[in-house]
């Protein structure tokens, strides 16, 4: 199968390929919008998220090629399994989203609903990853897997999250061992998940700040052996690249995905879900589960009396009157919240948070968080040296501060007596 693709051109699919597009739970994706609520503010920004995990195999596949171009594998068949686990993987990453992608994740239920065994994870809400792996492992995507492909759903799982127990002589070519950098590909700092989100909600959002040179980033990275495992590489002549991928992303979050307009969408939409009446949550059950994609969604709101459904669906959704941005000790609002208090204004306060990584964070590499390495050399020259990312760019320690937005919101019919009360010109 060949499918259209505006981002990356034609992306070409095998039979096996083809036949898991066609099931359906990845065919839901085709019902879930990419940036939730960014539609609103950016009236292009209505592409899916089966769009984007189309890319994202794509990527996938040159990503691999790219990676392992000059290396040499023991089995020719161990290394064709690994570029079509890594694609399968990242076709399914996001498999798990809910209505409006990250906007209905609060309601989402405890972990243990999910009753999913060889999973690590302490207990706490579900995330749309936890509901990813559910489905890799208790649907019926799973013996579609293992009836068209030489690995199992569990692997695939694998290398979704470092949380998923499976057998791991899989992984083994010869005498090296290559989850973690298979699983680098998918989720990490310099993944094909990100390669394909920004120029793409760029793209369909019209905003510039998600271009960044793919194709260059792509050609350079590689792999490496540091202390015996195999890690992803980048080339040192393409760390500025790198820096600019960084800094789109970042700037990407503070004016498109914590748009204002989305941002009290989202909130009015939790107000709506968390109402003591609100007939609906999440189910844990996966036959359930989906049908639970935006339409559904919008069905839902759409038959509902509740003030804040009606304000999403009307679109009288609350306005703003005060905004802030710096670090997060610089910004806080709790005198203004005060005053509309005592002046009986009913107000929501928001707060979005932009951090350049969450994997380096105030410049220090989280713990779980496989290394991805720099390789220096001249072409046609063997590896002069070899250090970590952290240690290459300067980039992690310029923008280690966190750069936090705080918003206040009233109803717009409130709108000029709460600016009155603070005093804030018309």
């Amino acid at each position: 199968m060949e499918v259209r693709d505006p981002i990356h051109g034609a992306i070409r699919l095998n039979a096996a390929e083809t036949a898991l597009v066609d099931e359906p739970f990845v065919q839901r994706l085709r019902h879930i919008k990419q940036t939730g609520f960014s539609h609103l503010p950016f009236p292009g920004a209505t592409h899916s998220r089966y769009s984007h995990c189309l890319g994202t195999l794509h990527l996938a596949g040159l990503a691999f090629d790219s990676v392992f171009r000059d290396w040499s594998f023991a089995s020719s068949q161990k290394r064709d399994a690994f570029r079509q686990i890594v694609r399968v993987a990242a076709l399914c990453h996001d498999l798990g989203h809910a209505p409006f992608s990250h906007c209905t994740e609060f309601a989402m239920p405890q972990l243990s609903a999910l009753g999913l065994e060889g999973y690590t994870a302490a207990e706490r809400r579900a995330s749309h990853e936890d509901y990813t792996i559910a489905i890799l492992i208790k649907s019926g995507l799973a013996q579609t897997i293992e009836q068209s492909f030489p690995f199992t759903a569990r692997h695939v799982a694998a290398l979704v999250s470092d949380e998923v127990s499976c057998e791991e002589d899989f992984w083994l070519d010869g005498d090296r061992h290559y989850r973690r950098i298979l699983a680098q590909l998918i989720s990490s700092e310099l993944d094909v998940d990100r390669l394909d989100y920004l120029p793409r909600d760029s793209y369909y959002t019209g905003a510039r700040y998600g271009q960044v040179d793919v194709a260059w980033l792509l050609s350079n990275l590689e792999a490496c052996e540091v202390d015996g495992a195999v890690s992803l590489a980048l080339d040192r002549s393409a760390i500025y690249a790198f820096d600019d991928f960084m800094i789109a992303r970042h700037h990407m979050f503070l004016m498109v995905y914590f748009h204002h307009r989305s941002v009290i969408n989202e909130e009015l939409l939790k107000r709506h879900v968390l109402e003591p009446g609100c007939p609906w949550r999440l189910p844990s059950e996966l036959d359930a589960y989906l049908y639970m994609d935006d339409v559904w969604m919008e069905h839902e709101l759409r038959g509902c009396s509740d003030e804040w459904a009606r304000r999403v669906v009307e679109q009288r959704v609350y306005k703003r009157v005060v905004e802030r941005h710096g670090a997060p000790h610089e910004i806080d609002l709790s005198t203004q919240v005060e005053l509309l208090d005592d002046a009986g204004i009913d107000c929501i306060r928001s707060g979005s948070t932009g951090k350049l990584s969450r994997y380096n964070v105030f410049g220090q590499k989280r713990d779980r968080a496989p290394e991805i390495h720099v390789v220096d050399r001249l072409p046609g020259q063997a590896v002069q040296g070899i250090c970590t990312l952290a240690e290459a760019t300067e980039v992690f320690h310029r923008y280690a501060d966190a750069r936090r937005i705080e918003r206040l919101y009233v109803a717009p019919e409130q709108a000029e007596r709460a600016r009155q009360v603070l005093g804030i010109q018309s």
